[in-house]
């Protein structure tokens, strides 16, 4: 059994209904984030799916010095906070730097440590210290067995409300690759397991220079999560993955959400048993 992790009215982890971590790469606009959040919580309602959404307010590991990162963290985190209290969903955005992580946490309900960082102690332990639900992605370049360095560092806070992300394994150059049996591993840590389906669909610097990536396969990939048992999925959603600003060849369209959180949703009762 894992620990079960309380962010809002929101619980993941044990028993608890599969969660949907969802929302754009980057804020792109606040109009563009506030509609795109309301539409995910009409979907997320309409179907009794927990919602935390996600947005990032800078994306400081973009390919390229030329690529969009998003509205900074000062306005960033007042668009956020906005989402927060008109569409009344739990928030969920990443840090990249010691400094950033006291004004993050006034507004955000989880901390997200990015994966290409997730063995920087001391940002580890600056996020922990907070207190606030962490979420950390594994690094592209971990074995799953590594993450128990990485939930150290946390818990070594006092600070127990952890989540682990899996978004693939470094496959050759530009590509990453899946191993389902990755996410009982991380699992048995103790901590609830989310999958982001749509990172590991990503040809990490692929397209020259931005990412690329293979969005038909997200479905796929989410499905065998779900049916490994894992708590949570992540999907980064756009209403038109061609325009936008960031992760656009690995976004799901929002239009193909629905469908797909149905399949998820009935599977997940399968592996709790809740009907055969």
């Amino acid at each position: 059994m894992t620990k079960e992790v309380h962010i809002g009215g929101v619980t993941v982890g044990e028993d608890n209904p599969l969660v949907l971590i969802a929302g754009p790469c980057v804020i792109e606009s606040e109009e563009f984030a506030i509609s795109l959040a309301r539409r995910l919580n009409e979907i997320s309602l309409a179907l009794e799916t927990p919602l935390i959404f996600k947005a990032s307010y800078d994306k400081a590991n973009r390919t390229s010095i030329s690529s969009f990162r998003g509205p900074g963290i000062v306005e960033g985190l007042k668009i956020l906070k906005s989402i927060k209290e008109e569409v009344g969903l739990p928030i969920l955005s990443d840090v990249h730097r010691i400094g950033e992580v006291p004004r993050a946490a006034e507004v955000l309900d989880v901390i997200q440590i990015p994966a290409f960082l997730c063995r920087q102690t001391d940002l580890l332990v600056e996020a922990g210290k907070t207190g606030k639900p962490i979420n950390v992605k594994k690094g592209q370049f971990l074995a799953p067995w590594d993450m128990a360095h990485v939930v150290e560092k946390i818990t070594s806070t006092g600070n127990k409300q952890i989540l682990i992300t899996e978004r693939g394994t470094s496959f050759g150059y530009n590509n990453l690759i899946t191993d389902i049996r990755s996410l009982p591993i991380i699992r048995e840590l103790g901590f609830p397991v989310i999958y982001d389906a749509t990172h590991s669909v990503q040809f990490p610097g692929g397209a020259g220079k931005a990412s690329g990536g293979k969005r038909e396969f997200v479905p796929h990939l989410a499905r065998a999560a779900v049916g490994a048992g894992v708590d949570g999925v992540f999907l980064e959603v756009h209403p038109n993955p061609e325009q936008a600003l960031s992760d656009g060849a690995n976004s799901l369209e929002l239009d193909a959400l629905p469908s797909l959180l149905r399949q998820l949703l009935a599977i997940d009762r399968i592996v709790k048993g809740e009907e055969a």
